[in-house]
């Protein structure tokens, strides 16, 4: 055999050996890649993604795109071969398996949290939409959960609305542990509460909720090697609203949908159209007070919606920089802090004046 060809299918060998050997060495890292885009103004297999009942609508045009990123499953392994695709890749990042799924988190667990955290940025988005153009909202400070077998159990229940603790008045949350923790395990603290049954009758009838009572916990340690008390219980916020927002999207998880689906709302309750007939996208967590958050994944959600062939990009306060830093071309990014930044931004698009429009930089 001449030299030469022996070299050749050496080499042929030895890059087969190689490829193989990279299928089959399994690496600790995860990909990231562009999910859909949802427009909220929308339809989804012949359902509006928001459907408002009980209050007068207008009809809205254009896009305002919800995006979203498409990740590898917690127990799927990648191999060498695949995590150098995506290293080399464009449209994809490759990042550690416990960026995605930390302390061992198991799919099924990934999902409910995010289950759990979309179904909350529903909530807020439906809250600061509302604030935005002065709606009354009543909030409540209920009963989340109730740990199983914790001094609360059978006493306390999900839906409860907590008024005060010890006498002193609930108005957010987290104001239930910083009262509960100034005991000592083993002391009492007394909660003042509307049952659930009562809370879920008068939101039925429109008023009021009526009716406290008085329920007495003895605390626990929150661990056996820490003295912190606790009554087993975790506080949250409700809402009444004065008429029906429903949201319907299905397989979709996480908080960063919160800025588009609020911006929908809008749109749905305002006279005019808020895009222009605009394709917008962009992304952006929310709180009840319209405070927009930053999200992961940010360069595929700015490839997702290029892809699916928007021009304008909301893009949170915190995120500019690295959004700013790999723009897909013909996307321009509007920087966002809050709900009424996005809507004033959406005010000048539609008008035409895009050199006012907040920009980001890389800087």
């Amino acid at each position: 055999m001449p030299r030469r060809t022996a070299t050749m299918l050496a080499s042929t060998l030895i890059l087969i050996a190689l490829i193989m050997a990279g299928v089959l060495i399994k690496v600790p890292y995860s990909e990231m890649s562009p999910g859909p885009t949802v427009n909220t103004l929308g339809d989804v297999e012949g359902d509006p993604v928001l459907r408002i009942t009980g209050h007068k609508t207008y009809k809205t045009s254009g896009n305002l795109n919800m995006t979203t990123v498409r990740v590898t499953g917690a127990d799927y392994s990648m191999n060498l071969v695949e995590a150098v695709a995506g290293w080399l890749g464009h449209d994809s990042v490759v990042v550690p398996h416990d960026t995605l799924y930390p302390d061992g988190k198991t799919e099924e667990e990934s999902t409910q949290e995010n289950a759990e955290e979309f179904s909350q940025s529903q909530e807020s988005a439906k809250v600061a939409a509302l604030k935005e153009l002065n709606i009354p909202v009543t909030s409540h400070v209920v009963v989340s959960s109730v740990v199983k077998d914790s001094p609360s159990q059978g006493k306390l229940h999900a839906g409860d609305i907590i008024k005060n603790v010890d006498g002193t008045a609930v108005e957010k949350p987290e104001d239930v542990a910083k009262l509960v923790t100034k005991h000592k395990p083993g002391q009492d603290v007394t909660f003042t509460v509307i049952p659930a049954k009562n809370a879920a009758a008068a939101e039925k009838a429109g008023k009021e909720p009526e009716g406290t009572e008085k329920i007495t916990l003895t605390t626990v340690k929150a661990d056996p090697d820490e003295n912190r008390a606790i009554v087993g219980i975790q506080a949250g916020t409700d809402h009444t609203f004065p008429f029906d927002i429903d949201i319907k999207l299905a397989d979709v998880g996480g908080p960063s949908a919160g800025l588009m689906f609020s911006l929908g709302i809008l749109d749905k309750l305002t006279p005019g159209q808020l895009t222009g007939g605009k394709f917008i996208a962009g992304t952006g967590t929310i709180n009840d007070d319209g405070e927009v958050g930053p999200i992961g994944g940010i360069t595929m959600k700015l490839v997702g919606a290029r892809n699916a062939g928007a021009r304008y990009f909301l893009t949170p306060d915190d995120n500019c920089a690295a959004a700013a830093a790999d723009t897909p071309d013909g996307l321009t990014l509007i920087r966002v802090k809050n709900i009424d930044d996005a809507r004033k931004s959406l005010d000048k698009l539609r008008t035409g004046d895009t050199a006012g429009l907040p920009s980001c930089s890389a800087g």
